[in-house]
């Protein structure tokens, strides 16, 4: 077996779990209630910072990326992403611990195609006849779950277009994965620290009411940064494409864990949407896949969910 076959196995295996650990997400945010999602995303960005911090500085890792981040520059592009992502977290914190999994996993579902429009929007990419035609199919898709479930569409759109705007932010600011996390927790982990002492001292916070949920919630910075550093592993051995089939792994699980274990009831004309979106999804996949077989990303990837 040659070392690139070797490398493309470790990817996939990194990259399959990566995504099956993101899928898994709506099944760990009930276990912090009856804590509120602003004190869970509190926790999480705080564990975050705590977390990739101390890897990094186990694995001995170079500082010298740190002075990039503060030039007049990429310190904006960062900062945008960083409040990106925090309303990104928030929102699916908010959903999946308000029984609306099934909504979360459809603004990750639509998100791929929400890339396409900020590519075409904000770098002036082409867009292929696939990707005009998936788009569409999912828009379709959009306005039939609006029209049978206008009053929860915000979810999905939300973190739908949160994320791609994040990609965007991010887009010319290169850091690998767990640099990144450190960068973006680390920008808000004074605010979010005292967002916590402010809880604490007024007795409405949740950590120290016992030892489990003390533990749960500080493990958001490990679950958040384990299957961060996975990607981190899959992306560059892996080919775009492949990489592009395996971002549907998480929204999948999650909407099976929506219907199957919260039971969520899908009702008719959700059903639809989704198949719209779906469709939508695989026709601008096919697409991507035939223009990027040889292509192999960077990783410089985000942390959505």
């Amino acid at each position: 077996m040659t070392r690139s076959s070797d490398a493309q196995r470790t990817g996939l295996l990194a990259g399959v779990t990566a995504y099956f650990l993101w899928g898994l997400f709506p099944l760990y945010w009930p276990l912090l209630k009856p804590a509120g999602a602003f004190e869970i995303l509190a926790h999480r960005i705080v564990w975050s910072f705590v977390s990739v911090l101390l890897v990094l500085l186990v694995l001995r890792q170079s500082w010298r990326w740190v002075a990039g981040v503060f030039t007049r520059a990429n310190f904006p592009r960062l900062l945008a992403a960083t409040l990106l992502i925090a309303l990104n977290w928030v929102t699916y914190i908010f959903a999946v611990n308000s029984g609306h999994v099934v909504e979360a996993s459809l603004g990750y579902f639509i998100n791929p195609l929400a890339n396409v429009l900020f590519g075409v929007l904000f770098f002036g990419e082409r867009l292929g006849r696939g990707g005009r035609l998936g788009g569409l199919l999912a828009v379709a898709g959009v306005v039939v779950i609006a029209w049978g479930s206008f009053e929860t569409l915000w979810v999905s759109l939300t973190l739908a277009l949160s994320f791609g705007l994040y990609g965007v932010a991010k887009k010319k600011a290169h850091l690998p994965a767990l640099q990144g996390l450190l960068v973006e927790s680390g920008l808000l982990v004074v605010p979010c620290a005292a967002f916590l002492i402010v809880l604490a001292a007024t007795g409405t916070g949740q950590f120290g009411t016992s030892v489990p949920a003390d533990a749960l919630l500080m493990l958001t910075g490990p679950i958040t940064a384990i299957p961060l550093w996975l990607f981190a592993i899959a992306a560059p051995r892996l080919p775009l494409g492949v990489v592009g089939i395996l971002q549907y792994l998480a929204p999948t699980i999650q909407f099976m864990i929506g219907v199957l274990v919260v039971g969520q009831h899908v009702t008719p004309t959700y059903w639809l949407g989704l198949v719209l979106v779906w469709i939508g999804s695989a026709v601008y996949l096919r697409e991507a896949l035939s223009g990027t077989r040889a292509s192999t990303p960077d990783a410089t990837g985000g942390s959505a969910h």
